[in-house]
């Protein structure tokens, strides 16, 4: 199951300090580095059927089965403060309640209001990265798998095979990134992935002849 799977990877913190807020949210691990009451990791409570059906209605569209699978067991997810986040339900913006009652990212804001140009509407944004290019993560409901674009135009530049194994990667591949305290190692630029998708060339010279 996924969330045995991701509190395996977080479990090692929680020496640094946990804390349970009354709305359900689980904070791992003590981060002053990044501010005084920051913590590296956040776990939200899951959502049941009903707030999943409401928070399709919000998005008029249908979540993908497997990142609805996810808010089940958590409401969104911040890996390292919000290095790598995941985006779900949030339905009070009080900022003063947002330390004693922490929430995720909304969806609503990339799939309605902040969406890029390009977007299919079989495109689900579902969270991206706020350290180096501030990059997107979106679901193709054609497929399935997850990709990773820029804030403007949704050109991948990584692939998954699924949801579950995007996040579980991810957390993987940045826990290397940072130290047992949870602070970025020496020497590290950014902490998105390395552009693995294949570069269209033959449709870039394509492109270029009928500009000529």
């Amino acid at each position: 199951m996924i969330e045995i799977e991701i509190r395996n990877r977080l479990n090692k913190y929680e020496k640094l300090g946990i804390e349970k807020q009354s709305n359900g949210t689980e904070l791992i691990g003590k981060a002053p580095h990044i501010a005084p009451l920051a913590y590296l990791h956040s776990i939200y409570k899951g959502l049941n059927n009903d707030e999943i059906g409401r928070l399709e209605q919000e998005l008029k569209t249908e979540i993908p089965k497997d990142y609805k699978e996810f808010l089940k067991f958590s409401n969104g997810l911040h890996i390292f403060n919000t290095t790598l986040y995941l985006n779900g339900l949030r339905e009070s913006y009080n900022r003063q309640k947002a330390i004693e009652n922490r929430l995720p990212f909304a969806l609503s804001t990339k799939n309605l209001f902040e969406r890029p140009r390009n977007a299919k509407p079989e495109y689900f944004f579902i969270g991206g990265y706020d350290y180096g290019n501030g990059s997107l993560l979106y679901v193709n409901k054609n497929n399935n798998k997850v990709y990773r674009c820029g804030t403007k135009n949704v050109k991948p530049l990584n692939e998954w095979n699924s949801v579950n194994e995007m996040i579980l990667t991810e957390i993987d591949r940045l826990i290397e990134l940072h130290s047992a305290n949870g602070e970025l190692k020496e020497n590290i630029k950014k902490t998105t992935p390395e552009n693995n998708f294949e570069f269209d060339k033959q449709g870039l010279w394509n492109r270029l002849k009928n500009m000529f």
